[in-house]
């Protein structure tokens, strides 16, 4: 009986120590410098100070251990509001990723393939016409039929052909994500699909509504049940409760030396889910989806993905294409790919993969250091994917490692 008992004892503390835990360890037990680690908060202070952020959370974890967590500054200026841990953000392209997971899982279950063509699922994408002078020519060019029709895998990467966003003023407001998805069958492809990268928020829609034919539940519904509830990312989703709307950080922009209040129309019960680009989460939320990634599909002792999905979605499908929104990447599904030296520009190792979102959210994953993060702001201008403050997270962060 008493061998019984310490083996049931083992086994529990084996599954309690799987447990992704969000409270920091001494960076030592990590191989990583403490004293270093702490000037991430010192120098964000210093961007709050000399006024290009209202404020911004840092979250830094090695070998699935949180070694730095701070929230500095304010979440709303107007009413003095601190940033806090849990401030929530919007966290726009991080969603694309999320997207790309939720077709892997489906890819996982047998119920589609990478290469199936997007009409199989979407008739009326079927018979797309291609600009053979390429968009913004000048020449007057018969459209014609590309070589192959778009398929899944050309949307996760970005290599579809299709235009950044579908025309929707030529009819009805849509108003669901299917009315927004079928706007796009009447866009006229730039490329021939495979062949170039153009970031096409479009194509990833498209992947939304494909998972919503595919699984008979809405694209929101399918990510809850598949991903956010399994994970424990009880703060993501398209909605923002009201119980949670005083921790929705405010959204400002800079331009002119001083801040300037944006309204922006997120979380809103009753708007489409955009695959593309909105959701609204926390830097502790998608350190878990990262740390997902990291353990190739496992969070807290759950399968989640394959290991096979996972390699898809993290390496580079591109080639040597310019493919990305700094030097020095490819692109997977979803994620960006640092592939070659122009890459490390922040210390980042080949093969790191790492999104960044329009107002200045930003994830990252170094496999060959087993090292991620995430930064968190909300800003509508400066330096995009590579702002002063994502460039000097990434370098401190990594200049922590001591082994």
């Amino acid at each position: 009986m008493r061998k019984v008992s310490i083996a049931l004892l083992f086994v529990f503390s084996c599954l309690a120590s799987d447990k992704f835990d969000l409270n920091p360890v001494d960076p030592k037990t990590v191989g990583m410098n403490a004293q270093k680690l702490a000037e991430i908060p010192a120098r964000m202070k210093e961007f709050v100070a000399a006024g290009t952020i209202s404020g911004v959370v840092t979250i830094v974890a090695r070998h699935g251990k949180v070694v730095e967590f701070d929230a500095v500054g304010l979440r709303d200026i107007e009413s003095n509001a601190p940033m806090q841990k849990d401030s929530l953000f919007r966290i726009a392209s991080l969603t694309k990723p999320v997207t790309c997971a939720a077709i892997m899982a489906l890819v996982d279950d047998g119920r589609i393939a990478l290469i199936d063509p997007v009409e199989k699922y979407l008739p009326e994408y079927k018979g797309m016409k291609m600009n053979p002078c390429r968009a913004g020519s000048g020449v007057a060019c018969q459209a014609v039929a590309p070589h192959r029709p778009i398929n899944i895998e050309d949307l996760m990467t970005h290599t579809s052909g299709l235009p950044a966003s579908a025309e929707t003023g030529k009819g009805p407001e849509p108003k669901t994500l299917a009315d927004l998805v079928s706007h796009g069958a009447h866009s006229e492809l730039l490329f021939e699909p495979g062949s170039r990268w153009n970031y096409s928020n479009l194509g990833i829609d498209i992947l939304g509504r494909i998972i919503e034919i595919v699984s008979h539940k809405s694209f929101d519904q399918f990510l809850k049940d598949r991903l956010f509830d399994p994970l424990g990312m009880h703060d993501t989703g398209f909605v923002v409760p009201a119980e949670k709307r005083d921790r929705l950080t405010t959204l400002y922009n800079f331009a002119n030396g001083k801040p300037e209040r944006v309204e922006a129309q997120w979380g809103a019960a009753g708007a489409i889910p955009i695959p593309a680009g909105g959701l609204i989460s926390t830097a502790a939320d998608m350190l878990r989806f990262n740390e997902l990634m990291r353990k190739k599909g496992m969070l807290d002792g759950k399968r989640i993905l394959s290991p096979a999905a996972v390699e898809l979605m993290t390496i580079n499908h591109t080639g040597d294409m310019e493919a990305g929104w700094v030097t020095g990447v490819g692109h997977g599904f979803g994620y960006e790919v640092v592939r070659e030296v122009r890459g490390m520009f922040r210390y980042n190792s080949i093969g790191t993969f790492v999104k960044g979102g329009a107002y200045r959210t930003y994830e990252w994953v170094d496999p060959s250091r087993d090292l991620e993060g995430v930064i968190m702001m909300q800003r509508t201008n400066g330096g995009g994917d590579s702002s002063d403050e994502t460039n000097a997270f990434i370098a401190i962060s990594t200049a922590a490692v001591d082994h």
